[in-house]
């Protein structure tokens, strides 16, 4: 599913400078006629594809990222507007895309019955911060009965594969007719389509729909214009990702004034610090807002917005609250006004250092294995299968766990046992036998991959492997000096003093020792000798599944020995190594001449050089 290019130019000349590009791209003079657009709203909901085989819906997907989405077919067949079967003649295969969104009176309908649940006790529950986000929870439920339940709406603006494995049709001659043939089908099509000649009817359009926005039954942030001829549109074709015969024209976001009653900082799960306005309750942009971010200490002061000023407040892209600028009274004195606002230098919610580094704008805590607000992502990033990988522990499960008040460090992670992961929601005990022998196993890692989990800012999987090579302890590189961390390669200022500045923080110390104390161990020696690598300057790629090498294990043995490895085949690739299911690299590295060597070949390599 293809994106459409966003007009940022808010105002009238964002149209004329779009008609203008596709003349330009048709090769128009200025005597020729206008070309002829359909205008069309630019709903805020989510993005859907809905797939029909025989006129019967088989599939529905959320647009993901362009190439693959989520199914959620269970849960669009419970929106009403949405066709399960179509009427004979339809294409044999037919997507058609849309959007889901929820009405503003349906959504102030669901919110008060969450309201009501809330008040009865009813755990779980809670209120939506607006209508869109309200539509793409109800879409992504796991339990359509849940779904069923949400007041979905639909609108079908295109198509995608059409019977012959290509986007479009040839019967269509036009968007417009393609609309109404869809209507025709038993999709809804919004009421506010029409036809546009020229950059002055866009205008006029982007104008009367504006006009009208608070009006609608259902939010929009914009309209969207496509060249009508299908015909043109295939001769512009596509810039990337985008269409050249369309673009979404976007309206200013809308502003109001409200009142700062305070100032707080809040910590991100990465462990950035923002300073954020508490405001007296304004209603923007179809939310009532009561915080606005004032994104970092330089814009906070940039604007001098203190507490007790009138500010002008606007969703940032319609979604984002933020602080605009401070109205001053023509008569109020500095005297009058708050305090300048600072940026703690301790974080709020832990109280470790927080630090700015050279060339950044935002202050973050160093205390990121300690931290509760950085909980969930440091436990997420120490169990990918990059670092030390315990398989089965997800998102979900996490989320779970540290809601629970069951994990609260790492170490908690190995304090697990059978009875307190068996007593959450949908985890059978087979399930809770399979997490707690994963953590058995993770206890046996390396040391660049415990590094790596540390979650150590700027510390990725290659300066792991380079710190622990160089030092070949963990307490070598804990008691390093800045000094002494830059001696590694590829360890500049701005690295070693983040590293320096982690394991100086207590907390972060000594969590790496409760770990330890738990069991979890890596081999460790002396410094690694720079002598010459059997693979040194070699580059490799690894695609298909080798027979007893995981592709990890093979990066691990390659790396070891002084290559490189990189995902995507080129002329600079030394060797591909080739197992079972070898795709599309395989026959890229055949057509370039690479050479192929499977499992053995490189083992051998390995050791013949070493």
């Amino acid at each position: 599913m293809l994106s459409i290019r966003t007009e940022t130019d808010t105002e009238s000349s964002g149209a004329q400078a779009f008609d203008a590009r596709v003349r330009r791209e048709l090769e128009l003079k200025d005597t020729d006629p206008a070309v002829e657009y359909v205008a069309e709203l630019k709903f805020d909901g989510l993005a859907i594809n809905l797939r029909y085989e025989h006129g019967v819906l088989v599939q529905a997907a959320t647009r993901g990222d362009g190439e693959t989405g989520e199914d959620v077919t269970q849960n669009i067949r419970t929106v009403g507007q949405i066709p399960l079967r179509l009427p004979s003649g339809v294409p044999s295969v037919l997507e058609v895309r849309g959007e889901v969104y929820m009405r503003r009176d349906d959504f102030e309908a669901l919110n008060e019955r969450q309201r009501q649940r809330i008040a009865q006790g009813e755990k779980g529950e809670k209120t939506f911060v607006n209508p869109r986000n309200a539509a793409a929870g109800a879409v992504r439920q796991l339990d359509p009965a849940i779904a069923a339940q949400r007041p979905l709406s639909f609108f079908a603006y295109g198509v995608g594969e059409v019977h012959n494995g290509k986007p479009g049709d040839s019967r269509f001659a036009t968007h417009m007719e393609l609309l109404q043939t869809l209507k025709q089908w038993g999709f809804p099509v919004a009421a506010q389509v029409d036809i546009a000649q020229g950059a002055p009817e866009l205008i006029a359009y982007h104008q009367h729909i504006g006009a009208m926005r608070d009006q609608l039954p259902f939010d929009i942030d914009g309209v969207v214009y496509k060249v009508n001829s299908i015909a043109l549109q295939q001769r512009l074709g596509f810039v990337s990702r985008e269409p050249r015969w369309a673009v979404a024209h976007k309206y200013p976001a809308q502003e109001q004034l409200t009142t700062v009653l305070g100032i707080d900082v809040q910590v991100g799960r990465t462990g950035k610090l923002t300073p954020v306005a508490k405001l007296a309750p304004v209603f923007v942009g179809g939310v009532t807002v009561t915080n606005a971010t004032l994104h970092n200490e330089d814009e906070a002061r940039r604007k001098d917005v203190r507490v007790g000023d009138t500010v002008v407040v606007r969703r940032a892209g319609d979604v984002i609250p933020e602080v605009v600028s401070v109205v001053l009274p023509a008569d109020q004195a500095e005297a009058e006004r708050g305090p300048l606002f600072t940026m703690p230098h301790v974080c709020p919610v832990c109280g470790s250092a927080a630090v700015r580094e050279e060339g950044e704008a935002d202050y973050r805590c160093t205390g990121g294995l300690f931290c509760s607000a950085q909980r969930k992502q440091a436990i997420l990033h120490f169990a990918q299968r990059r670092a030390v990988e315990v398989e089965g522990l997800g998102d979900k499960l996490v989320e779970q766990l540290v809601d629970a008040g069951i994990i609260h460090t790492l170490p908690d992670l190995y304090r697990l046992g059978l009875t307190a992961l068996a007593g959450l929601d949908r985890m059978a005990d087979k399930s809770a036998q399979n997490i707690v022998q994963a953590l058995e196993k993770s206890k046996q890692t390396t040391l660049p991959r415990f590094l790596f989990g540390l979650g150590i800012r700027h510390v990725g999987e290659s300066t792991a492997k380079a710190l622990a090579k160089h030092f070949g302890q963990l307490d070598a590189i804990m008691d390093a000096s800045a000094e002494a961390l830059q001696q590694v390669n590829d360890v500049g200022p701005v690295v070693a003093e983040s590293i320096h500045t982690f394991f100086q923080q207590p907390h972060n110390r000594e969590v790496v020792e409760q770990l330890r104390a738990c069991g979890v161990h890596w081999p460790e020696g002396d410094p690694t000798s720079a002598g010459p690598k059997p693979l040194a300057g070699k580059t490799f790629v690894i695609t298909g599944t080798l027979p007893t090498l995981g592709r990890d294990a093979a990066k691990d043995l390659i790396e070891a020995a002084g290559g490189k490895v990189s995902g995507s085949v080129s002329k600079k690739t030394s060797f591909v190594v080739a197992g079972a299911e070898a795709g599309s690299k395989l026959d890229k590295a055949q057509e370039l001449g690479v050479p192929v060597l499977d499992e053995s070949a490189l083992l051998e390599m390995v050791h013949d050089r070493a």
